[in-house]
């Protein structure tokens, strides 16, 4: 039989977890919200954005996902933009 010592255990590793994701929720939410802002005032809105990602990407599968998209995107515009250019030149 568990005591109640260990209920209480368990209870605050949970209350822990919960209170983590709540944190990375908000900073992660406020970087990208600053990205955003950056977007139209003068700052590195395309480094800032995906780094708002990560931090939420820690905790939550759905920015995983996204941050991956992103950068799979961004690669394949890279790899465009390289091809225009050594067209460009010959």
């Amino acid at each position: 039989m568990k005591s109640l010592n260990t209920y209480r255990q368990i209870g605050m590793s949970l209350a822990m977890g919960h209170t983590r994701k709540v944190i990375v929720l908000v900073v992660g939410v406020t970087i990208v919200l600053i990205g955003m802002a950056m977007m139209v005032l003068p700052g590195p809105a395309i480094i800032v954005i995906p780094a708002g990602l990560a931090v939420l990407g820690t905790e939550f599968l759905w920015a995983r996902r996204l941050l991956r998209y992103v950068y799979s995107e961004t690669q394949k515009a890279a790899g465009r933009l390289v091809g225009a250019m050594r067209d460009k030149e010959q």
